[in-house]
């Protein structure tokens, strides 16, 4: 089975899964997260129906925007240094990890009016990007008054068990409606359920697409990252396997 006959499984089964939480497949936009993983990923999942791609780091979307198919909508998910806005400023459609009042300002400098998701770390995980909950109003309201399209809020879920996340999906949804924000971009491969029942718009999905990102990725820079092809991976019998090794 050729990788995007094996991508477009995947995402019929995560579209399940939105159904199974809930959720209406159609309303829930599923954004394929090829960070890792090289152009065919991206070619795979546009071929599957999903259009909405994100990536994390300025060099790999630019080298994937170079030979992707026609019709992506590219999305930054990543966290983003502010010198980075430059590269990909023609690129992406949604700028869904605006975090800060910095990249506020280069945002509005670089790419008046783009159309944002401010990041709220509803964890308090070190370890994660965003704003304090206390802070998503005065941020939106700077990216507001910047020139920016604020359309919604983003938040990645606790660690651990996907229940562990519900309290924070819960809070952003919230915060999402009093600020009367219509986008709540919660959830990825193992805690969507969680999210779709808490209110999410959108959700970021990667291994339940395309696999574990690839062993010679872990560790790489951004820059050798692209060049890595897509590694066709699926779920059978409760495992992975790698098409590949199939005979």
């Amino acid at each position: 089975m050729s990788g995007a006959a094996i991508v477009s499984e995947a995402v019929e089964r995560v579209r399940d899964r939105i159904a199974t939480a809930g959720g209406d497949p159609s309303a829930v936009r599923l954004v394929a997260v090829t960070k890792g993983f090289g152009p065919g990923a991206v070619a795979a999942a546009v071929a599957a129906g999903v259009v909405d791609v994100g990536e994390s780091y300025a060099s790999e979307l630019v080298g994937k925007a170079n030979s992707a198919p026609p019709g992506v909508r590219w999305h930054f998910v990543g966290r983003l240094q502010s010198n980075k806005v430059k590269p990909v400023a023609s690129l992406v459609e949604l700028w869904q990890s605006v975090d800060r009042p910095s990249l506020v300002r280069r945002l509005g400098e670089r790419v008046p009016g783009a159309r944002v998701l401010v990041q709220v770390n509803a964890s308090g995980e070190v370890t994660k990007g965003g704003c304090r909950p206390a802070d998503a109003r005065d941020l939106v309201a700077h990216a507001d008054d910047a020139g920016l399209d604020v359309r919604g809020l983003m938040t990645i879920g606790a660690t651990g068990d996907p229940e562990d996340a519900r309290p924070g999906f819960r809070l952003v949804r919230e915060l999402a409606d009093r600020l009367g924000l219509p986008e709540r971009s919660m959830g990825m491969s193992g805690d969507l359920e969680v999210a779709v029942q808490e209110g999410s718009t959108m959700v970021r999905v990667g291994r339940a697409l395309f696999g574990p990102r690839p062993t010679a990725v872990r560790g790489t820079s951004a820059e050798t990252a692209s060049a890595v092809p897509l590694t066709s991976v699926y779920q059978e019998g409760g495992g992975w396997r790698r098409c590949g090794d199939e005979q």
